[in-house]
């Protein structure tokens, strides 16, 4: 199958015993799962070993994915369950999803760069700042929805709440972005 084939077949590959198939799932999220431990971990090298562990753990459940959601979805799961059973470990306090580096790397390698990037990192920057400043919870659901593409039902299945009550948070978490972006930065939120 070409590489245009969607998660689904691939896993499907997978579970007929292609190994070939699974470094191809591997090679699609290699770069989210990394992102998504680095943010956590705040330390390449853990986050080098959480995302192994990830993928190890992805391995064997794969027969578990039922693709009721996304197989993003699930992957974030695992990837957050992951990674906060690590810094447990190590006793360290878990990150919240909103520092700027971590997805200032993730966008300057997805997408492509006009000749306003400095404006642009600016207006990335300034939005991450005020993501930063909201509750944990409310930046992570801002997160979750915007920058990882989930829905409503998605980050309830993530973060254990039903899909009217992530409607809720979400709103309230936007205004209170907003209120934060007009605030500090009166002229850009406009």
């Amino acid at each position: 199958m070409s590489s245009a084939s969607t998660d689904m077949e691939v896993i499907a590959r997978i579970l007929k015993g292609d190994q070939q198939a699974y470094a191809e799932l591997v090679g699609r999220y290699q770069h989210y799962v990394f992102t998504l431990a680095l943010k956590y971990c705040q330390n390449r090298e853990d986050a080098e070993e959480v995302a192994q562990d990830i993928f190890i753990k992805v391995y064997r459940s794969l027969a578990d994915f039922k693709g009721t959601s996304k197989f993003s979805t699930w992957l974030y799961t695992i990837t957050y369950n992951t990674s906060v059973t690590f810094l447990r470990k190590k006793r360290l306090n878990v990150s919240s999803m909103d520092d700027d580096r971590t997805f200032l790397q993730l966008e300057s390698q997805e997408s492509s760069f006009s000749a306003n990037l400095v404006e642009q990192k600016t207006r990335v920057n300034r939005v991450n700042e005020a993501i930063s400043q909201l509750s944990p919870d409310d930046a992570q659901i801002i997160t979750l929805f915007y920058k990882g593409d989930q829905t409503l039902e998605e980050i309830g299945r993530i973060m254990g709440l039903e899909p009217n009550t992530v409607k809720v948070r979400l709103h309230r978490a936007r205004h209170k972005l907003k209120e934060k972006l007009e605030k500090d930065y009166t002229s850009e939120a406009i």
